[in-house]
């Protein structure tokens, strides 16, 4: 059989050269990290003795093992996908409910909306969690007729008080990632269910909806892994309230551990973490595409 002959790139070093600044900095700040983790992770500190000096040594899977027996650790796991499961639905419905609002033609005034429900995403997120903690707290809140009677900040409430400045600083990053996917919709479509005799709510149930399913799934794994990843919000209102522990989330977990210092249990918490975050993602993007496919 005669060979395929191969497909020549043009130009192909002036494509490596643009390619190697990213290509460095990716290495330097992504790979390597990576890598330095996995390698901390695999040692353990031996001492010669009671007071012997500490010394790094090959421990195989230690870290890992101590890792899965740690009940704080999965605690705060579990935490954070209780979190995930209620936040993120609410999160993304308001965001697609808000796009298809500034996407109707019924709606007034576009670019003041757009831009006041963008607006919060703008707003750092240890700023917003000062802001609410004191909104929250009922010696400083100027609402405190409501905080006096409800305790935001105890440990019934205080994890859905985090998730309420979640939804409020990322409902408009996700509304406009949605928005952006509803403007590329051609309008001919809309034309002809209009001639059919469709409505507003039926164009945007039957039409709309399904074709920024991809946009919807896309804010949906970013929302997984920032999930996972909760860190400032939880972090700050430590300063609020003694029900948020040092362990609150995976990240604030592993961040103490670190602090001890246990330097390679902490690196082994980030990879577990990071492998539960890929492992969810995949795992959501394979079952979408799979509905999508029916």
């Amino acid at each position: 059989m005669a060979k395929k002959p191969r497909l020549r790139v043009p130009h192909a070093r002036s494509v490596l050269i643009f390619l190697l600044p990213f290509g460095v900095l990716f290495a330097l700040f992504y790979l390597l990290p990576i890598g330095y983790a996995v390698y901390q992770s695999l040692l353990v500190v031996e001492r010669d003795g009671t007071f012997g000096p500490p010394v790094e040594v090959f421990g195989g899977l230690t870290q890992y093992i101590a890792v899965f027996q740690n009940e704080a650790f999965w605690s705060s796991v579990g935490r954070v996908l209780a979190f995930g499961i209620v936040q993120v639905p609410v999160m993304l419905g308001v965001a697609l409910v808000l796009a298809l609002l500034l996407d109707s033609p019924l709606v007034k005034g576009k670019k003041f909306f757009r831009l006041a429900y963008f607006v919060p995403y703008a707003v750092p997120g240890v700023i917003a969690a000062i802001m609410w903690g004191y909104l929250y707290s009922p010696n400083l809140s100027p609402f405190s007729a409501l905080t006096s009677e409800v305790s935001f900040l105890s440990p019934d409430f205080v994890l859905w008080s985090i998730a309420n400045v979640v939804t409020w600083v990322y409902v408009g990053y996700n509304m406009l990632i949605i928005y952006s996917s509803l403007l590329s919709i051609p309008g001919e479509i809309y034309e002809a269910a209009k001639l059919d005799g469709a409505s507003q709510l039926q164009i945007a149930l039957r039409i709309k909806i399904p074709l920024v399913v991809p946009a919807i799934t896309l804010t949906a794994i970013f929302s997984i892994i920032g999930t996972l990843q909760l860190l400032a919000e939880p972090q700050v209102f430590r300063s609020f309230t003694s029900s948020v522990s040092s362990t609150f989330t995976p990240n604030m977990a592993v961040y103490a551990t670190s602090a001890v210092p246990n330097v390679n249990l902490a690196a082994a918490m980030s990879v577990v973490l990071a492998l539960a975050t890929f492992a969810m993602s995949f795992a959501f993007l394979k079952f979408t595409q799979r509905k999508a496919e029916k």
